[in-house]
């Protein structure tokens, strides 16, 4: 009878630690997802009286918007830290997904940043593929000291792993010119997202570190604490200054999921690396096909993300678009002939609005005649 009691006791316990971790970590998502936009906005008022971020100013430091934004991103952070001592990470991490609608929402409607209908399948795409990798990808082995982790960090392959994280950032800080970093996004997020995934070894650690002292044995006399401590601070500020940049140069609904997509790529690859798990067939292949599938949406962000594209014209696609008469193909739904189409690209042009008619024939003939 107390060997059930206390079974039954230990499942209740475990059943409302699990709940706390997944409310967590959903306040998180909401906390996270919402101080992109509160930022950018904050950015947006800075720049309009100062050196914008993207351009290397700190004009922004001086707007209480930016600081409210980031308050906001600093409970996600806290939240979403205090949720992996609640629920195991296979739970907690999948997530992080939530913040991204959250974030191309708000920015549709309060930064007017317009998301269309391929930009919507370009996120759950992202988000499909990040699931699938961080869902098959092995579970942690448990970590019962500072010591411990000290270890696996300065084992030969992920000192190698953080010497070439390290030697990537310098390059794209150093060496890759500013006016190319300010028109690709990919510079900005690559340097987040691989400090990032350093920083998230060391945030595991100083977590255990202080969960262990709470509970009686104390982590605080050894001084690897806080080297993993130091790695954390410099880690939140070098994100925080390049994330500033591409939000205030890029849109909000692009960057926030490609952050999400290759942040949490590279940190299951760090964790990979320094926690050595064993994998099986079926794991590799199903992280393969969410890498691929994170690509495919990447791709599709990006070259749509300047296309107008009118829900009526997508809708009249999805429906006509199998049909077997001639003019009723996706094309001619989309109000897009073959002919208009390869005129454009001999004339080496791009930028074709979707939904907009082609010009009548006699205007087609009248200019070639003029030409």
């Amino acid at each position: 009878m107390d060997a059930s009691s206390d079974a039954a006791a230990g499942g209740a316990s475990s059943f409302s630690d699990q709940t706390i971790g997944l409310t967590l970590a959903l306040s998180s998502s909401l906390f996270i997802g919402s101080s992109f936009v509160i930022k950018k906005r904050g950015l947006r008022r800075a720049g309009a009286t100062g050196v914008r971020a993207g351009s290397g100013g700190f004009s922004y430091l001086l707007e209480p918007l930016w600081w409210l934004g980031l308050a906001t991103m600093a409970l996600g952070e806290v939240a979403n830290f205090a949720a992996y001592a609640f629920a195991p990470a296979i739970l907690v991490t999948p997530l992080g997904a939530i913040s991204i609608i959250i974030s191309a929402v708000l920015a549709h409607y309060l930064l007017s940043e317009k998301l269309n209908v391929f930009g919507v399948v370009g996120c759950l795409l992202c988000i499909a593929g990040s699931l699938a990798i961080v869902l098959h990808a092995p579970p942690e082995r448990p970590i019962a000291s500072v010591l411990q982790m000290w270890g696996l960090a300065t084992q030969p392959m992920f000192l190698l792993y953080a010497c070439c994280a390290l030697g990537a950032t310098l390059h794209l800080i150093w060496v890759v010119p500013p006016e190319v970093a300010a028109s690709n996004m990919l510079v900005y997020i690559a340097i987040c997202s691989i400090v990032g995934s350093l920083s998230v070894m060391s945030c595991k650690a100083v977590g255990i570190a202080l969960k262990l002292t709470l509970e009686g044995d104390n982590q605080l006399v050894y001084p690897q604490t806080f080297c993993f401590a130091a790695v954390v601070v410099a880690a939140v500020v070098t994100q925080m200054n390049y994330l500033n940049r591409a939000l205030d140069l890029f849109n909000t609904a692009l960057v926030a999921p490609i952050y999400y997509v290759m942040f949490t790529s590279l940190t299951v690859t760090a964790s990979l690396v320094m926690m050595r798990q064993r994998q099986t067939a079926a794991q590799l292949l199903t992280e393969a096909s969410g890498f691929v599938t994170i690509v495919c949406g990447t791709f599709l962000l990006h070259t749509t993300k300047d296309v107008e594209v009118p829900s009526g014209t997508f809708m009249q696609l999805l429906t006509r678009g199998g049909g077997g008469g001639g003019s009723s193909n996706g094309v001619a739904a989309l109000g897009l002939s073959s002919t208009r189409l390869a005129a454009a690209a001999a004339e080496g042009g791009d930028g074709l609005e979707l939904g907009v008619a082609p010009p009548p024939k006699a205007a087609q003939r009248r200019g070639a005649s003029q030409r």
